[in-house]
């Protein structure tokens, strides 16, 4: 098979813009959006089966994720990152999001200390507020070699014993898969202090070629006081359909977990629980045409960039389908994303989202065409001639 029939296809402009979600509805149609995290690529054909035998059964039920769920999961686990999952220890959520503050109000009391780290996916800083927590912030380092987690601010957090830590592995929006030797460094610092980690993983099926996926369940150490959530929505582009998964290791953080409130469940989608299934079970190889499509995107976006907004620098993401875009040369704040936006028609996730590190910064979703990527590169190099 030729690198060119593994590059998964993308509808024309005129009929992306016939969907009704968010990325298409929020602009003008004269504004090409790269912004939320939704790509533009068709359904996994397991996916789309899975969708349309429920639809022809009139399957619109609610939701009863038990037992596929868990077991598919398992079985995509052992597959992929050779992680050996307990299905029984697999719980569906609607989203990572809700998952997450889910997690808070039984791992924190109201007003503890949660820590997170900056420049980092914009919920982050609404979750801690939601739950009731409050938020401390050990940004993430930058050096010549790009973002890595700062365990000296990390330790300061921690030496003031907040409740959790909620880790993003892979890190969204700097593309960070957070090597297994960093994991463990932070694990350690975690058992000392006694912090509980929630690791956001929604990302972890999207690590590209070069790149090595580490489950913060399988460090040593790790399984006492971490939960993952995980999720099949951003690699399968299933958001609208809500279901993720909470993954425990350990009993004492799976009680924890059975504090949630029983109709957690019942408000995952029962599309989502059918799609992500799928996914799991049966998706494996679009995935892999996905990465080996996102990796020329990725390979695409370094040239065009190069030729055509030298003055941008970034770090290319060793995870994600996002680019995190150092555009200080252009102005400091939003003003960046705002002059691509007035003056190039094209939209981007302002820097300032992800937190102060991310002044004159931002995100764009190379989860598209080679054709729109060349045309929104285009735009804005016109934008700041």
């Amino acid at each position: 098979m030729t690198s060119e029939t593994r590059w998964l296809p993308v509808d024309g402009l005129e009929t992306l813009r016939l969907r009704k979600s968010a990325k298409w509805r929020t602009y003008p149609a004269d504004v090409l959006p790269l912004t939320v995290a939704e790509m533009d690529f068709g359904l996994a054909p397991p996916v789309q089966e899975a969708l349309r035998a429920a639809v022809e059964r009139s399957d619109t039920g609610y939701a009863m994720p038990a037992p596929e769920l868990g077991g598919a999961f398992a079985d995509f686990a052992r597959r992929r990152w050779s992680w050996n999952v307990d299905p029984e220890a697999v719980a569906a959520v609607p989203d990572v999001g809700v998952g997450v503050v889910e997690l808070l109000r039984v791992l924190a009391h109201p007003g503890d200390a949660v820590v997170i780290s900056p420049p980092v996916y914009p919920p982050f800083f609404e979750w801690a507020s939601e739950a009731r927590t409050r938020l401390v912030e050990a940004p993430l380092r930058l050096n010549e070699v790009g973002w890595r987690l700062d365990f000296d601010e990390l330790e300061k957090a921690f030496a003031a014993h907040p409740a959790v830590y909620v880790l993003c592995n892979p890190h969204n929006p700097v593309g960070r898969v957070h090597s297994s030797e960093e994991l463990a460094t932070l694990a350690g610092l975690a058992c000392r202090y006694g912090v509980t980690i929630v690791s956001d993983e929604i990302h972890a099926p999207l690590a590209l070629p070069g790149a090595t996926f580490t489950p913060m369940l399988t460090v040593p150490g790790a399984a006492a006081i971490t939960v993952s959530v995980l999720s099949a929505s951003k690699a399968w582009n299933l958001a609208g359909l809500k279901c993720a998964v909470i993954v425990t290791a350990s009993e004492e953080m799976a009680s924890r977990v059975n504090l949630l409130p029983p109709d957690v469940r019942w408000r995952t989608g029962h599309f989502g629980v059918l799609a992500t299934v799928a996914a799991f079970a049966d998706g494996g190889s679009w995935l892999d045409e996905l990465l080996s499509t996102l990796e020329q995107r990725r390979t695409l976006l370094t040239g065009l960039l190069h030729d055509r907004l030298p003055e941008v620098t970034w770090q290319a993401p060793e995870a994600t389908f996002l680019a995190w875009l150092d555009c200080r040369a252009f102005g400091d704040g939003d003003e960046p994303r705002d002059r691509f936006l007035e003056a190039g028609r094209v939209a981007l996730e302002p820097g300032l989202r992800f937190g102060h590190p991310g002044s004159g910064y931002v995100r764009l979703n190379f989860g598209t065409s080679a054709e729109i990527l060349d045309e929104a590169t285009a735009r804005m190099a016109r934008a700041v001639a």
